[in-house]
């Protein structure tokens, strides 16, 4: 049986703020599985590995003995969370939430035991409120707590518009602990008033409050920004095993040690020992090779890892890149950028005309990957490793 002090090292493994340590500690002394809650409201089809460090959290909890209440907000998600938005959010339809609530369920036991896991809907409490229990629970909160967020703050001091339905979507959630019973919940950084807010109300409808335990956002494949789908900085857990392995082996050689932590269930210790070893001399690549054997067998299973790697080394020509490739920022403007411009900015060639001539001489390759449109635009928010040649390399990043 694990010890207190153990559980209690594994799930401050990675975490930014737990609240209350002591009250964490004195449930785990019960010796009583733990309620452990996370909700994903099904804002898109699909997840991706920033989202997987709440989830290898509820993971290490499942392991150490506790019950997982894996929560869909598919009536939270109707309302739009308001989190860091600087203008009301447009719901998504009913259909929209149901089908990306299917998705979920079908990826989150890519790393959760079904078995162990309960999968809540908030809408099958929230859908038997009535407008009478709707009232009593906004009494339970006031509007200046609400103005104490962040981004509602400034957005009345800027006066831009706050719709009311958006003060209800903390409410709401902070009632889903209430109706979970739940003891802890878990969420990023950017949920913290809202987790707040279920300790609150637990403690206004007569239970014991839950301990919160914020995560922080993982940075995505540029190392600045939060991974994001809308920024293009993201790895989905449903990707091709080829398209996953290439993005985790551009990310640099210094957040490889963050995704290590957060994303790995590797000991810390045998983590340190990685650094070490590239400390000592050890290229780096390959220790990065072990972290994509781990992401990629996770999502797939072991065999695709392998080949995934085989491959990766086969499009770069088997020791042709080298083992230190500069990390390059290039500006785009209005969020794009084009190949020939990103060729000329990152120092991969002189002008842009003899961009142009080498991609269309086929002598130009995105992660190992031969490109021939000369028109190709790059995003803001991309990490990719450029290729011209076969002796020019680098790890560029669009701004």
């Amino acid at each position: 049986m694990t010890s207190v002090v153990e559980s209690l090292n594994i799930i401050k493994r990675g975490s930014h703020e737990i609240l209350l340590e002591a009250e964490l500690v004195e449930k785990l002394k019960t010796g009583k599985p733990l309620r452990i809650k996370a909700g994903f409201d099904p804002t898109a089809p699909d997840l991706h590995l920033g989202h997987t460090v709440l989830i290898n959290k509820l993971r290490q909890f499942q392991d150490l003995g506790h019950e997982i209440l894996f929560l869909i907000g598919d009536f939270t998600g109707m309302i739009g969370d308001p989190t860091g938005k600087s203008v009301t959010r447009p719901p998504l339809t009913r259909e929209d939430v149901i089908e990306n609530a299917k998705s979920y369920e079908q990826q989150i036991f890519k790393i959760l035991e079904k078995s162990k896991t309960e999968v809540m809907f908030n809408s099958s409490w929230m859908n038997e409120m009535t407008p009478a229990d709707m009232i009593q629970l906004t009494a339970k909160h006031t509007v200046a707590r609400m103005l104490e967020r962040d981004d509602f703050s400034k957005r009345y001091k800027s006066g831009q518009s706050i719709a009311i339905h958006e003060f209800l979507y903390p409410l709401i959630q902070g009632y889903d602990s209430v109706a979970m019973r739940s003891d802890v919940e878990l969420g990023g950084t950017d949920q913290k008033f809202n987790l707040l807010v279920g300790r609150q109300l637990q403690e206004a409808y007569g239970q014991k409050p839950q301990v919160v335990l914020t995560m922080p956002l993982l940075e995505g494949l540029d190392g600045v920004q939060k991974m994001s789908k809308s920024l293009g900085n993201y790895i989905g857990i449903d990707e091709a095993p080829d398209e996953m392995f290439g993005k985790l082996m551009s990310i640099s050689d210094e957040l490889m040690w963050r995704y290590f932590e957060l994303l790995s269930f590797r000991p810390m210790s045998e983590i340190e020992g990685f650094k070490q070893q590239v400390a000592d001399g050890v290229n780096p690549r390959d220790i990065k090779f072990i972290l994509c054997e781990e992401i990629v067998s996770r999502f797939h299973d072991l065999a695709a890892a392998k080949q995934a790697q085989e491959n990766f080394i086969a499009r770069f020509q088997k020791g042709a890149m080298p083992d230190d490739i500069k990390d390059i920022t290039v500006k785009s403007i209005d969020g794009k950028i084009s190949i020939a411009n990103l060729l000329k900015d990152a120092g991969l060639e002189s002008s842009t005309s003899n961009a142009m001539r080498m991609i269309k001489q086929g002598a130009v390759k995105i992660d190992g990957n031969k490109i021939e449109d000369t028109k190709l635009a790059i995003e803001a928010g991309i990490t990719q490793i450029y290729q011209v040649g076969k002796r020019k390399f680098a790890r560029v990043t669009v701004a």
